[in-house]
């Protein structure tokens, strides 16, 4: 017997990193060392800071796999990997460095995760990091034909100074909320079990959605705020925190980037909840309470600014294409968000 027996092919393995070779080199930072291939990644600290402090970040895409599994479309959910790491490490008030991804796969198949890697590279491009380096794992019989699963990890810095840690929010500050582009990577068991349940399928199209189907709405990626975000930042606007919408929602979320002895009444009537969320409400028998605690009902990401800015940081993300709302306030409390459906 020898390996390629027992299911795993180690010269497919080296071709296929030979295939993606090029587009991983594409990200590549000044600070990158060596190249792709070694036994680890090498990434020398920017220039010009004073305290440099390193955050990180690691995270999956959670079922919304299944999805791509069942549609064979797979060049949207590396865009979401990354997303979900440097999202996360932005609320530090980061930059985003470099990303590392580990892909298993029962048996290797090129085609199919060479688009994986394809949109980890993309989203890579959005964030302005390096695809540092990865590990593709062939565990034969681990994993059902076909099908593969993902984590991603990141690394961000941020001088002392500038890191964002709830100690520079302040009683007043107004949550800005930043739309998403649609579910984005949480809440997809209860999706799922809505699409199974009522007998829907990923490729119809509810005329709520515009003509697009299911699985086309559902595999929207991610929306990646980064560069928006520090755009925002250099050209003077004050961000005192931020919370990147993820599983739990707002009520879950939003709270995290808080200080001591405050928190946060939100508007729910002052922003587009987008049609993908109704539809999954409706067609679920949804609570509205439930829909807050599993989904970012079309807000990905919220910056908490004082007051006096509030405009002038709707106008700027509205100008970079992300729609923006004025969703709540920062109030005195004990880290409870208020104000939504109970």
């Amino acid at each position: 017997m020898d390996y390629r027996e027992a299911g795993v092919d180690v010269e497919a393995g080296r071709a296929f990193v030979d295939r993606i070779r090029r587009m991983v080199n594409s990200t590549v930072r000044p600070e990158v060392v060596g190249g792709l291939g070694g036994f680890s990644g090498l990434f020398q600290l920017p220039a010009g800071y004073q305290e440099p402090v390193l955050v990180s970040g690691t995270d999956g895409v959670g079922t919304k796999l299944k999805l791509a599994h069942s549609l064979d479309r797979h060049d949207t959910v590396g865009i979401d990997l990354v997303a979900m790491c440097v999202n996360d490490v932005l609320t530090s008030g980061a930059e985003p460095l470099f990303f590392l991804d580990y892909l298993a796969t029962g048996h290797l198949n090129p085609a199919q995760l060479e688009q994986v890697i394809a949109g980890i590279v993309t989203g890579c491009h959005q964030a302005g990091c390096a695809l540092l380096g990865g590990e593709t794992a062939e565990m034969p019989g681990f994993y059902q034909a076909g099908e593969y699963d993902l984590a991603g990890f990141c690394v961000g810095i941020v001088e002392r100074r500038r890191l964002l840690d709830g100690s520079q929010v302040q009683v007043g500050d107004v949550a800005v909320g930043l739309a998403s582009q649609g579910v984005h990577s949480n809440g997809f068991s209860l999706v799922r079990k809505i699409v199974h349940d009522r007998g829907f399928d990923w490729s119809d199209r509810p005329p709520t959605l515009g003509g697009k189907s299911l699985g086309e709405v559902l595999l929207t990626p991610t929306q990646i705020y980064v560069k928006p975000v520090f755009a925002a930042l250099h050209q003077g606007l004050e961000i005192h925190g931020m919370a990147h919408i993820t599983g739990g929602g707002l009520p879950e979320n939003l709270p995290r980037c808080l200080g001591t002895g405050q928190a946060i009444k939100i508007n729910p009537d002052s922003w587009v909840v987008l049609p993908i969320f109704e539809w999954l409400a409706r067609e679920g028998n949804v609570s509205p309470a439930a829909m807050f605690n599993t989904f970012n009902m079309g807000i990905g990401f919220v910056v908490l600014v004082p007051s006096d800015q509030v405009t002038e940081a709707i106008h700027y993300f509205e100008s970079q294409n992300i729609p923006a709302y004025a969703i709540g306030q920062v109030i005195s409390g004990q880290g409870e968000l208020v104000g939504l459906p109970e």
